[in-house]
């Protein structure tokens, strides 16, 4: 099954496109306090670097606020500020040269309190999105459904999206998350079937790396082959670079987009005859600068090894203590295992790496 992705509407958050057929952008959010600019900068700065294209960061008071512009002047990348309750901060955010809003309507008040947020992102062109949870859905809304359900998911951002509408703002993008995976890929099955709005995927809270990768994999993996999706979070207890590394990692498996260079590596068993782990960690580490969209193989014997190597761009078949080079499917050289990482980088930088 090849990714169709579905056309949504488009949004533009500063410099980046959402939805209506542009590349599927990544995201992560500062998990520094947002009233310690330098260190959210410096955050900003890192996430940047690891390939994310849009920072939300936490609004959690007028405080965090007020250092919004002094973030804004320190960064390129586009902002978004994730608000709750409170539109007076939505306001302040605004006003601070935020690029987007994270703020659900229903939950700021009376329909005066939405209007001010509503014309202030009209004045600007700021996008909203409404971010549905399944740990805070709204309690008629639980009680109605026996509890969070994807029925109760999309339910929750239907009411916040029809009060938008009745403000005549269309600039909305959706985000319907939870923590159990089964239920996130229906919910937004359900959604994608009935609007058009770009949705913002994830799963919600999924946990330290270990498991987390695994659910957000599975999860945004489904999603993304069916064609659902237009901007995405990883939302791991990690640093945020993570977060990124590995949202760039599910697309590049999927075969969406490209970033960095597409690792193939053997599991290891009990025909190899060198530090393969060793090998390969060093490798990691070191093509993780390389932002080319070509293929390294590293593999640890002589049956399956030759072939994958000679497949890839660049590749390492092992053998007892050394190793086979192979450019683009030829034999370059035979490299004692100490030096096969130098000679393969060396290799990869002499084609314009």
């Amino acid at each position: 099954m090849i990714h169709n992705p579905k056309l949504t509407r488009q949004v533009v958050i500063g410099s980046v496109a959402i939805g209506g057929g542009a590349p599927i952008s990544i995201q992560s959010m500062t998990k520094t306090d947002t009233i310690d600019v330098p260190s959210t900068v410096a955050q900003i700065l890192a996430l940047q670097r690891a390939g994310c294209e849009l920072v939300r960061l936490a609004v959690l008071n007028e405080e965090a606020a007020q250092c919004l512009s002094a973030i804004r002047g320190q960064v390129s990348i586009p902002l978004i500020a994730d608000i709750h309750f409170d539109y007076k901060l939505a306001l302040m955010a605004i006003a601070g040269g935020i690029d987007a809003l994270r703020i659900n309507p229903g939950n700021i008040g009376a329909t005066w309190k939405v209007k001010e947020v509503v014309n202030a992102c009209k004045d600007k062109a700021i996008p909203i999105r409404i971010g549905v949870n399944a740990g805070s859905l709204p309690k008629d809304i639980l009680k109605e459904h026996g509890g969070p359900t994807p029925e109760a998911i999309v339910q929750s951002a239907t009411r916040h999206i029809d009060i938008l509408r009745e403000l005549d703002f269309g600039l909305i993008k959706v985000s319907l998350k939870a923590s159990n995976v089964p239920m996130t890929v229906e919910a937004y099955e359900q959604f994608s079937a009935r609007y058009d709005y770009p949705l913002h995927i994830g799963i919600s809270e999924a946990g330290p790396p270990s498991t987390g990768i695994i659910k957000s994999a599975v999860g945004l993996g489904i999603l993304l082959q069916e064609g659902i999706g237009d901007t995405m979070r990883v939302s791991l207890t990690a640093p945020p670079q993570e977060e990124v590394r590995v949202a760039y990692e599910i697309l590049k498996a999927l075969g969406i987009r490209q970033h960095g260079i597409n690792l193939v590596s053997c599991p290891t068993c009990g025909r190899t005859r060198v530090d393969l782990l060793k090998l390969v960690e060093e490798a990691q580490n070191r093509l993780a600068v390389i932002d080319r969209d070509i293929t390294v193989a590293i593999m640890g014997c002589e049956v399956n090894g030759p072939g994958e190597a000679k497949e890839a761009d660049y590749g390492i078949a092992s053998g007892t203590g050394m190793g086979l080079l192979f450019k683009k499917g030829h034999l370059v050289g035979r490299v004692p295992e100490a030096s096969l990482i130098d000679a393969l980088i060396e290799l990869i930088k002499e084609d314009g790496a």
